[in-house]
C-alpha cells in the first residue's frame, strides 16, 4: 500500500484537484453544479474555509482552499464534501458507476475517485502560479477558446476585481510558470 505523506500548515492555502470516478463527466452537469455548492456551503458553515479559486470541468474540479488561521484540517473538508455530494447524488436517484466489492467493503461508491491531490501553497508566486492554472484549465481541455468563455470558473470574479484582464488567455496558449500538470491525474 501506499504510504501517503501530507502536508499540513495551519492556515495554509492548498491547491487541490478532485477527480471523479472512472472520469465520468457529472460535474458539470445541473445537478452535479447544485450538488457541488450546496455541498460546499454546508460543510463551510461547519468547518469554515475561503474558496479562494476554483473551476469545474465535467470530470474533475480543481480548487484553491485557504483554511483559518488556527486550523489545517483540510482532509475532512475535502471528505465531507465528496461524501455530501454522493449522498444528494444518489439521494436524487442519479446512477453511479460500478465499484468492486472490495470498495464496497470499504465503503466506496462509484462517483468519486478514493483520495484527491493536494499541494502546499508556499508563496505568492506559487499561489498565482495555482491560480492562472485553475483558470487555464477549461482551456488546456479543450472546452473553449477562450477562457472567459467558460462559465463554471472563478475567472470572472478575478476580473472583476481587476486580477485579469477579460481577454487574459484569449487566443493564444499562454505560458504558465510551475509545473504545467499539476493536479492532472
Amino acid at each position: 500500500m501506499s504510504d501517503y505523506h501530507r502536508y499540513f500548515v495551519p492556515g495554509g492555502m492548498y491547491f487541490f484537484t478532485v477527480v471523479t470516478y472512472g472520469r465520468r463527466p457529472i460535474l458539470t452537469t445541473e445537478e452535479g453544479r447544485e450538488f457541488l455548492r450546496t455541498s460546499v456551503q454546508k460543510i463551510k458553515q461547519d468547518k469554515p474555509f475561503e474558496l479562494f479559486a476554483t473551476v469545474l470541468l465535467p470530470d474533475h474540479w480543481h480548487l484553491v482552499l485557504q483554511l483559518p488561521p488556527d486550523d489545517a484540517d483540510y482532509s475532512t473538508r475535502i471528505k465531507r464534501i465528496k461524501e455530501e455530494f454522493t449522498h444528494k447524488w444518489l439521494e436524487a436517484g442519479l446512477p453511479e458507476a460500478s465499484v468492486t466489492a472490495a470498495q464496497l467493503e470499504r465503503g466506496e461508491r462509484g462517483i468519486w475517485q478514493p483520495r484527491f491531490w493536494e499541494h502546499t501553497i508556499e508563496d505568492e508566486d506559487e499561489l498565482e502560479c495555482c491560480v492562472d492554472y485553475i483558470h487555464w484549465n477549461p482551456r488546456k481541455h479543450n472546452l473553449v477558446s477562450r477562457v472567459r468563455d467558460y462559465p463554471w470558473s472563478s475567472f470572472h470574479r478575478f476580473v472583476e476585481l481587476g486580477q485579469y484582464d477579460l481577454n487574459w488567455g484569449g487566443a493564444k496558449p499562454i505560458t504558465i510558470v510551475g509545473k504545467d500538470d499539476w493536479g492532472e491525474p
